[in-house]
């Protein structure tokens, strides 16, 4: 069961690392080596003597001056060295200090605290505070050496921690925080002074002039003019988001530029938020603090926030997680841990707009990707190896920090398949482990050490659940799916929670039924009170609509369902492709890698304005892992062609995301005839694994021995007519083109229409030219694409001669292949029907032949399986002894004679072929009669007549 900490008991701080503990004693002195530990394992394939690498492991040796220590063994190098430092503290009897204060002894320390920061000592450090007070120093008559106590809230983390004990809710209050230091320096009231007047801080006693004259002579050397570029958030949704410029010259403390900005007297009217984006950086949002402050009995801060004279600030309140109230200036500047000196960067509104974007899961992933307007949040993990940018989990972690919730916490289940079924997916759970993963690694389970030991190999489900800092669960990820790896388990989970949470930014004046219900769809379960609560600020952020763009005149996922027309271009007529076809076309689990250029474009004066481009960019042919419209396009291309196309114009606040001049942009889209062009050239094609395998292991490769062997039954049976059941980009039906058979007629069926459309341009373009040639290499007549699904009837693939399905049925559940089979056999009927599979058993030597050609991940080795299924799509591989009997039932419901055969590798060899058939042989003579509803969409036909030469 898991707990989390209870907001009022306060902070429970952590103990120094043994680490922290060693470096505060012996500083560069100790010195760790760390080396990696191999252990060989068994292979878990029964009958298969081969050895495998073990889990990758670690040793640590710490050494000291006086003496040297080993570590245990362990997964990760931290764990490692954390514990050679451990044994070293042991060994040198050092106690680490226990860190607990009482809430008067945190007083004191408070106290303490205020009294050093205004010392000399702390003045002249180089601390993101000090230099505060150094400013202090340089401001003019009345506000002389007056610090804010905003800002020693803000600035100084050693304070805020002290607060912590004294009341745990400042973590959620500033105003609090302010209140605890006034109370503290009236403790102090014989060493400094507090305004009211001011909410600042000064102390009594002046420090000395030589003091203050040598700390003005070091900071000399700044340059005497500093501007710093900021940007403007009204709290108006009828003003838009404008830069705004500070200026932070020599002797003009920052604070100030800044009150000014905002229209009040000086530093001490101005509150600062905690830092946006990483921890690391200085940007903060800056605001006005209320009118009307009283201070009450015990320095209570009450403060007047009523929208009556100032409006609710929406997105500034989003950014920094705290009501703010009138216009915000967000500025990367202040003092840092590196130097004295002022830090400041320029904040552009292409900056402002990225963090923004940064606060959403897509937002996050194309900030990884570094192309905002080209990729897209994929909708599938398939592997890492194939996966670009930020990982899921890093991304939910990275989200969860943005909006300031507990780290994500990750569940792993392990199970063991059924011993019977090697190939299958079908799972029985043997082991619930429960394990909790966090931010930190993976946890290890016992029966995950058996696995590296020789035992079981097991497959793992991931649960993921998301807390508020109050430690109240408001979101639950528990996918049913299982997977043979601990991370796949664990990024699929994660990325389900991404998706719903995308979906609902996008949305979230959705009700609660909404909520619930698309949730449940990605199986993830929301608590809606405790949920609402935590993102309420998001209703009220205007809909910047980061989705994908899409052709602005046809879609080339359109139906090609208009014969009429006999040319793919009339449908596509927005895309100019150019360059000679070269044969090599990206498919579904392609890897590919494009240049690509985005533009704004003005017609009329001729103007092109780049936003965003890359070398090379490499995405997944069918994850989802880029824009609809690109992938679209480059599923059309073949290497080295390109195409220009244009896309429809997104927001303008994601245009200006994308901008490196935000003037000229805004200029252009004022214009109002702006367009959004691409231009893209595809550089590689990687074909799936699966295919790399065979083409490198098998000459000819697996596939084309498949059509060979298709073709040897086409040409014994002289059949007239074939129709190819998943026929993706029809790569069967092109390669009969090239031969000469009794075939007129042939017919494709695919459920991606995406695949179809590259199947009908490839096929239109061979078969017109078959027809221009002096001497045929076919007599091809008609030629048909249907979109549809293999397991629904349809009167019109009745009776064909031939039916084929290569490499198909793996692709669906087990229980989908059998019923594709009863439907095939028994309302298509098919004078022959030729089914090819994967062969499970025929694995180990695939995989232990080629290892250049795996696709190892880098956590892979400490989890080796000997038997994968050859491609991550597929749900099962069955034996031989499998696919005989699921055949042989088939055959003798249906009256049909099978036989076996395969290709790649030898009948009477074990394991037998790579790619196991059954040819299924009609016994009766006529095919049954076909009465039931057409179900299938024509995407693509063609007939000679309508195509031959006037």
């Amino acid at each position: 069961m898991e707990t989390g900490r209870n907001p009022a008991s306060g902070p429970k701080k952590s103990p120094f690392t043994p680490k922290a503990i060693i470096h505060q004693r012996f500083a560069a002195k100790a010195c760790y080596k760390v080396e990696e530990v191999q252990e060989v394992v068994q292979n878990g394939c029964p009958g298969l003597v081969i050895p495998q690498k073990g889990p990758c492991l670690y040793r640590c040796t710490l050494q000291l001056p006086e003496f040297s220590v080993v570590s245990e063994v362990f997964k990760r190098k931290k764990d490692a060295e954390q514990s050679a430092a451990e044994k070293a503290i042991q060994k040198l009897g050092i106690q680490p200090k226990e860190d607990n204060l009482t809430v008067e002894q945190a007083w004191d320390e408070l106290a303490g605290r205020l009294s050093y920061l205004l010392s000399i000592e702390f003045l002249s450090s180089i601390h993101p505070l000090s230099g505060h007070f150094r400013a202090a120093l340089q401001r003019g008559g009345h506000l002389n050496g007056f610090i804010s106590v905003a800002a020693i809230a803000a600035f100084d983390a050693k304070i805020n921690s002290l607060c912590k004990y004294i009341n745990p809710e400042v973590e959620w209050n500033q105003f609090l925080v302010m209140s605890l230091i006034i109370e503290a320096a009236k403790r102090l009231a014989n060493a400094l002074m507090f305004s009211e007047e001011k909410l600042s801080l000064q102390r009594l006693n002046p420090h000395p002039p030589e003091i203050i004259h040598s700390l003005l002579k070091n900071e000399s050397s700044l340059p005497e003019s500093i501007s710093i570029e900021a940007v403007r958030i009204p709290s108006s949704a009828e003003k838009i988001v404008e830069p705004s410029i500070l200026d932070a010259s020599f002797g003009n403390y920052y604070l100030d530029a800044i009150a000014k900005e905002l229209g009040v007297k000086d530093a001490s009217k101005v509150l600062i938020s905690r830092t946006i984006g990483k921890a690391s950086s200085e940007t903060r949002l800056y605001f006005c603090a209320p009118e009307s402050i009283t201070i009450g009995p015990s320095s209570e801060l009450h403060m007047k926030l009523a929208s009556s004279f100032r409006e609710f600030n929406a997105i500034a309140t989003y950014l920094s997680g705290q009501e703010i109230y009138g216009d915000a200036i967000l500025a990367s500047v202040g003092y840092t841990w590196k130097s004295t000196d002022l830090s400041y960067e320029d904040l552009s509104l292409r900056a402002y707009y990225r963090i923004l974007a940064n606060k959403i899961p897509s937002g996050i992933y194309k900030l990884s990707r570094e192309a905002i307007l080209a990729a897209e949040l994929p909708t599938t993990f398939t592997t890492r190896s194939n996966w670009r940018g930020s990982f899921p989990r890093d991304i939910l972690c990275t989200f969860c920090r943005q909006h300031r919730l507990s780290e994500p916490v990750f569940s792993s289940d392990s199970f063991e398949p059924l011993p019977d079924l090697p190939g299958r997916k079908r799972l029985r759970d043997t082991a619930s482990s429960g394990d909790e993963i966090n931010e930190g690694g993976l946890a290890a389970t016992a029966t995950a050490t058996a696995v590296a030991q020789g035992g079981c190999t097991l497959v793992y489900r991931c649960t993921v659940k998301i807390y508020s800092k109050c430690q109240d669960l408001i979101l639950l990820c528990s996918p049913k799916e299982s997977y043979k790896k601990q991370t796949d388990a664990i990024h699929n989970a994660a990325l389900k929670v991404l998706l719903w949470l995308d979906r609902f930014l996008d949305k979230v004046d959705m009700s609660v039924e909404e909520m619930t219900s698309s949730a449940k769809g990605l199986e993830v379960l929301i608590y809606p009170q405790q949920f609402v609560k935590e993102f309420s600020s998001c209703q009220f952020l205007p809909k910047y609509r980061w989705s994908s763009a899409t052709l602005t005149d046809s879609s080339l996922c359109s139906s090609y369902s208009n014969v009429q027309k006999n040319t793919l271009e009339d449908e596509v007529a927005s895309v100019r492709i150019s360059g000679e076809y070269s044969g090599t076309t990206p498919s579904n689990g392609s890897l590919v890698c494009v240049t690509y250029n985005i533009y704004l474009v003005t017609e009329r004066e001729g103007i092109k304005e780049q936003l965003e481009g890359s070398e090379e960019f490499e995405f997944e042919i069918g994850s989802g892992a880029t824009s609809p419209v690109l992938e679209a396009v480059v599923t059309q291309m073949s290497i080295d062609q390109s195409a220009c196309f244009t896309m429809e114009l997104p927001s303008t606040e994601i245009v200006l995301a994308v901008a490196r001049d935000s003037t000229t942009v805004l200029s252009l889209l004022s214009s109002g005839t702006c367009t959004m062009k691409c231009e893209v050239t595809l550089l590689r094609v990687t074909v799936p694994l699966e295919d790399r395998m065979e083409q490198a292991l098998f000459s000819p490769p697996l596939s084309k021995q498949r059509v060979e062997y298709a073709l040897q039954h086409i040409r014994e049976s002289c059949a007239a007519s074939l129709v190819d059941f998943g026929c993706g980009s029809g790569s069967l039906l092109e390669s009969l083109l090239a031969y000469q058979t009794s075939l007129e007629k042939i017919v494709g069926v695919d459920i991606s229409q995406k695949a179809l459309a590259r199947a009908a341009k490839i096929l239109h373009s061979k078969l017109n030219g078959n027809i221009e040639a002096e001497q045929p290499t076919n007599r091809i007549k008609s030629a048909i694409l249907y979109k549809g699904s293999i397991l629904t009837c349809d009167s019109r693939l009745c009776g064909y001669d031939i039916a084929t399905c290569l490499e198909v049925i793996e692709h669906m559940e087990e229980h989908e292949a059998c019923l594709f089979g009863d439907i095939v056999l028994s309302s298509f009927c098919p004078q022959i029907l030729i089914v090819s599979t994967p062969n499970y058993e025929y694995n180990v030597i695939l995989q232990n032949s080629s290892p250049q050609y795996q696709e190892e991940d880098p956590d892979e080795k400490s989890q080796q399986q000997s038997c994968k299924f050859r491609n991550h799509d597929h749900k099962f591989e069955w034996t031989r002894q499998q696919f005989c009997q699921w055949a042989s039932e088939l055959a003798l419901r249906h009256n049909y004679d099978v036989e076996f055969s395969g290709v790649g590798g030898e009948p009477n060899k074990e394991p037998g072929f790579a790619s196991q058939i059954a040819v299924f042989r009609r016994k009766d003579g006529s095919p049954a009669n076909a009465d039931f509803t057409k179900h299938f969409d024509v995407i693509w036909e063609w007939s000679s007549s309508s195509n031959s030469r006037s």
